[in-house]
């Protein structure tokens, strides 16, 4: 077996994902706390534990998988770097302890939701993906959990209008992530086992079906300011600039001449634009508290 090193741990826990997960939920907290206080240390912990083991726990369930796709024989499972063994029983160690610094820190609201979207990603979503090309809109609900795990944490009610909306753009926004995963490794993922998009849908349908979801994504974004606890003008106007921006700079890279080169760019266009407008959301609560 090869060695097991610092660099084999991130990517069995992927590191990058759970980040974003962290940063998601702290993002909720920070909206209706209006502050970065110890206990947001506390809640980054516990997610980022709790995401770590669904992530390391993914990676035990899909190892033969992985092992089948150029994009994904290296991690540490398929490449003999941790058995299947070890790394289940740090992926359940990880999800046992994020579960329980989460519901001693923040009750069982918090926690319960953790333990949901372990749930609905590891029990449900990452099953149901090897039967249908269209389970990442049952699967986008994963990436938005994280929100409401932060606002409650907070002290926020769990179906505020205000966590809702900002959830439901996160929830949209997943959609035309993954599928430019597809057009780019939809050959991989089919030569694996899984059924993709790609088989129903050609690249320039495809195409012009995640332009359709990026311009929901962008009024979705636009509707938040409308519901935010505290509010302002140059907030709206800084978010509609930013999605006229990104939907213009979309538009060019999936339709322009160079289209078919710039899979990779539209892929990090669509997650720099997130990025930025969690920061924004950040930066506003925390200068107007």
């Amino acid at each position: 077996m090869k060695s097991f090193s610092l660099k084999s741990f991130l990517t069995l826990i992927k590191f990058r994902v759970s980040l974003a997960v962290t940063f998601t939920a702290a993002t909720g907290y920070i909206v209706f706390a209006g502050n970065a206080d110890i206990r947001l240390i506390q809640l980054a912990i516990g997610v980022f534990i709790l995401a770590s083991g669904s992530g390391a726990l993914n990676e035990f369930q899909e190892r033969k998988y992985d092992a089948k796709m150029p994009r994904t024989c290296h991690r540490p499972i398929p490449a003999g770097q941790i058995s299947s063994v070890n790394a289940l029983i740090l992926s359940v160690l990880l999800v046992f302890e994020g579960l329980y610094l989460l519901f001693s820190a923040f009750g069982e609201i918090t926690a319960l939701l953790g333990l949901f979207n372990i749930v609905w990603y590891n029990g449900l979503y990452t099953n149901l993906k090897r039967m249908t090309a269209y389970a990442v809109i049952p699967g986008s609900l994963v990436g938005a959990v994280p929100v409401f795990m932060g606002w409650t944490a907070a002290g926020g009610q769990l179906f505020n209008s205000t966590v809702v909306f900002i959830a439901f753009f996160i929830f949209i926004w997943q959609v035309p992530h993954f599928w430019l995963l597809m057009l780019k490794y939809g050959k991989e993922y089919e030569e694996a086992g899984f059924p993709t998009i790609n088989q129903s849908i050609n690249p320039a349908g495809l195409r012009k079906i995640i332009f359709s979801w990026i311009v929901a994504t962008s009024f979705s974004s636009l509707l938040i300011p409308l519901f935010l606890l505290h509010s302002s003008l140059p907030l709206f106007i800084s978010i509609f600039v930013l999605n006229m921006l990104f939907i213009s700079v979309f538009a060019k890279l999936s339709f322009g001449e160079m289209a078919e080169l710039n899979l990779r760019k539209s892929f990090v266009s669509i997650n720099v634009y997130m990025l930025v407008f969690m920061i924004m959301l950040i930066a506003f609560h925390l200068l107007s508290a």
